[in-house]
């Protein structure tokens, strides 16, 4: 692509395109990246760079880019069947195969699949669904469900009601009625005076505080990410999972696992979940579940809400157009399969995890860094003033870090002042190696612009 048309793309975007969770009038000022192809774990922008992606797109392109097999799949059923719906008593066979595979891969309780279009479109399904089970129970009270403070589940309405991001709550509200939030897990940021396994369970507690304010008898469910990506790649201490379930379980109420970001292998595990060890009721999942190549989402539901919604439940007024759209579907499954082919989880679990964690724990040592903290294929940075005491810069800094990082030819999401990494799962300890050389290089330079020794 040439400078001439690049910079007319430019130009009409700034004209037509209204960039989700953007500052249109910041970006026009400056002109948008254009992104022209993929391959592996790196993308091109049209001036020529290449960029190692360390985000995976948004946490999504877990099989990397640029894989022929997935073209195939969904050129394929494009000529066979492109598109039907699941409306009226119908059905197509990529749904059935893909709904029949993710059973298998889900813990034994869950056999069921409602499929959506996105991660936002599944947690619409799970507020539908689970204020639709506690009716069915004869307790229609119970509709308040429970997530946390910095969660993210979604820019819908529902999604965004659920997720505590205030930011988001401000603009354009109210949000929906009953939805609660409670503390998150956030050690470096909210508790770090404690140990953190008493911090893990002083969090878990503000669930059952919450239970008990608002009243057993009106709480219908809890939801929260295995580790909060969009919030910073919280990493909860290892007492808040099983201290969550025990309150679950003890207040009778469902558990909701939002596997969009951990699901398919982002832990070294086909879901966050059962990295964790916990059984969630529901388990909306999207992104790695096509690797990004189609957009395609659902909610994995358990065998106790399931079967009161098919027995007693009647016709379920909700679904989507592109419900298990057959082209999506198809790409999902033959994406799972080169998972499973291919070896990736054990790739991920034993080679990568591994490697990436020492590697990423060394820009501990960074001048602006107070914390690097990873789990599986996910990593955080934490940016601070000050090494001895943790003080924060002004707000602004982890957005100049990021712009910096495309300079550099890297792609890191800031969220605050803390640095997310989320690469593609077929990372090789070669690539890691060059995603820790460039993350340095980028704080080298963010210190440099902010007049800080190294």
């Amino acid at each position: 692509m040439d400078t001439h048309n690049t910079s007319e793309l430019r130009r009409e975007d700034s004209r037509h395109h209204l960039h989700p969770f953007t500052d249109t009038k910041e970006l026009n000022e400056k002109g948008c990246r254009i992104i022209t192809k993929a391959d592996g774990i790196y993308i091109y922008d049209a001036d020529g760079h290449k960029i190692l992606d360390a985000m995976a797109g948004l946490w999504c392109v877990n099989i990397g880019y640029g894989r022929q097999e997935l073209v195939d799949a969904a050129a394929g059923q494009m000529q066979e069947l492109p598109y039907y719906n699941n409306f009226f008593k119908t059905a197509h066979p990529p749904a059935i195969k893909l709904a029949k595979k993710l059973t298998e891969l889900a813990p034994d309780h869950i056999n069921h699949v409602f499929f959506t279009g996105s991660g936002s479109e599944s947690n619409d399904t799970v507020v539908r669904m689970v204020r639709r089970y506690w009716q069915l129970q004869g307790k229609p009270e119970k509709t308040v469900i429970i997530g946390r403070q910095n969660g993210y589940h979604g820019s819908t309405v529902a999604g965004a009601s659920l997720g505590g991001m205030a930011p988001m709550h401000q603009q354009g509200g109210p949000m929906l009625p009953d939805i609660e939030h409670i503390a998150q897990p956030y050690w470096f940021g909210e508790g770090r005076e404690m140990d953190p396994q008493e911090f893990g369970l002083l969090a878990a507690s503000s669930l059952e505080k919450k239970i008990q304010q608002l009243g057993v008898e009106r709480v219908a469910a809890f939801i929260a990410e295995p580790v909060q990506g969009a919030g910073g790649v919280i990493i909860p201490p290892a007492s808040y999972w099983p201290e969550i379930q025990r309150i679950c379980d003890q207040h009778g109420i469902l558990l909701i696992a939002d596997e969009v970001i951990c699901g398919f292998g982002r832990l070294g595990r086909w879901f966050g979940s059962q990295h964790f060890d916990i059984k969630p009721d529901l388990m909306p999942i999207a992104k790695g579940l096509s690797s990004g190549y189609l957009p395609i989402g659902g909610v994995l539901v358990g065998d106790r809400v399931a079967d009161l919604l098919i027995d007693e439940g009647g016709e379920f007024y909700h679904g989507f157009t592109y419900s298990g759209h057959p082209s999506c579907a198809a790409v999902a499954l033959r994406n799972i399969e080169l998972l499973e082919q291919e070896r990736v989880l054990e790739h991920v679990r034993d080679i990568a995890a591994p490697y990436f964690a020492r590697r990423w724990a060394e820009l501990a040592s960074h001048p602006l860094v107070g914390e690097a903290r990873s789990l599986g294929l996910l990593g955080a940075l934490e940016l601070v003033a000050d090494k001895v005491t943790l003080s924060r810069f002004e707000p602004g800094i982890g957005g100049l870090c990021r712009d910096i990082c495309f300079e550099t030819g890297i792609v890191m999401r800031s969220v605050g002042e803390t640095m997310v990494v989320s690469p593609p799962l077929v990372i090789t300890e070669e690539e890691i190696d060059q995603l820790i050389s460039l993350a340095r290089a980028s704080l080298d330079a963010t210190a440099r612009r902010l007049g800080i020794a190294l």
